[in-house]
């Protein structure tokens, strides 16, 4: 028995991931113990107000000043938030003011449509649903809130991917193009070439490559600084959305995406 108990801890057995997860709890207490009030804080202070060692806060807090989540003052030694916080508080609240901004536009997307209709945004390799809008119809697509998905063979992905960094684009080819339907098509130079294409038309088309029987359409949306920072998209049975209904549909998906991103401050000029 004493012998399991010691493989537990030593090969990350239930007694290590409790440990482990312990110690994350612990580091997100610590981080939410500062406040505006209260901007920098002592090993001591942080020790009483968590209940643990000053060891073990020390080595927390060394753990998150290396990842840039903490900066120590130098003068004190007492510890602030770092820029990395930042940087994650940035992307938060980039999602929710573009989630918050779309609002309008999805449902008279929906209402225009009356398809289902999606609000992407990128997260490396893949997108994630920040926003799902069904269908009133009986046979629709769904797609749970946080679902993700590849953005290389989604309407939204490729819609995003267009106008990312090249070197991006690359990592993801690098990193291999799982197929995910027998239709997914999973050829480099074809993937370029479907995103030359949604350069020239505003919009992006997916046939079945991420979901059997469904086809979808998305356009890019920017923020005040020009960026792509999320994608729009409306997903329905092919048997319903034929090319005629795709066509139809293609201004009205690129048109959302164009107010949506006059709401985040984005002043078009030539093109799109």
């Amino acid at each position: 028995m004493r012998r399991d108990m010691k493989r537990d801890d030593a090969g990350g057995g239930p007694a290590a991931k409790s440990q482990r997860l312990s110690s994350v709890a612990t580091a997100a207490r610590l981080l939410k113990t500062f406040s505006e009030g209260e901007a920098e804080i002592g090993v001591t202070t942080l020790s009483k107000r968590l209940g643990v060692a000053k060891s073990t806060v020390y080595r927390l807090a060394s753990t998150l000043v290396a990842e840039g989540m903490l900066e120590q003052n130098r003068e004190n030694d007492k510890y602030r938030l770092g820029l990395a916080l930042f940087g994650l508080g940035a992307l938060v609240r980039q999602r929710m003011n573009v989630s918050t901004e779309a609002r309008p536009h999805i449902f008279a997307l929906r209402d225009a449509t009356n398809e289902t209709v999606h609000l992407a945004v990128p997260d490396g390799a893949q997108i994630i649903y920040v926003y799902d809008l069904e269908s009133t119809q009986a046979i629709r697509q769904r797609a749970n809130l946080g679902e993700r998905k590849p953005a290389f063979c989604s309407a939204e992905g490729r819609a995003m991917l267009a106008f990312a960094d090249q070197g991006a684009v690359e990592a993801i080819i690098a990193g291999g193009l799982a197929p995910r339907t027998p239709f997914t098509d999973i050829t480099s130079e074809n993937l370029r070439a479907a995103l030359e294409e949604v350069r020239q038309k505003g919009y992006a088309r997916e046939d079945e490559q991420c979901e059997i029987g469904m086809r979808s359409l998305a356009a890019p949306i920017r923020d005040a600084d020009g960026r792509v920072v999320a994608a729009v998209g409306v997903a329905g049975p092919s048997q319903r959305l034929s090319e005629d209904v795709l066509a139809r549909f293609a201004p009205l998906v690129v048109n959302t995406a164009k107010l949506i991103s006059a709401r985040l401050g984005y002043r078009a000029v030539a093109g799109f």
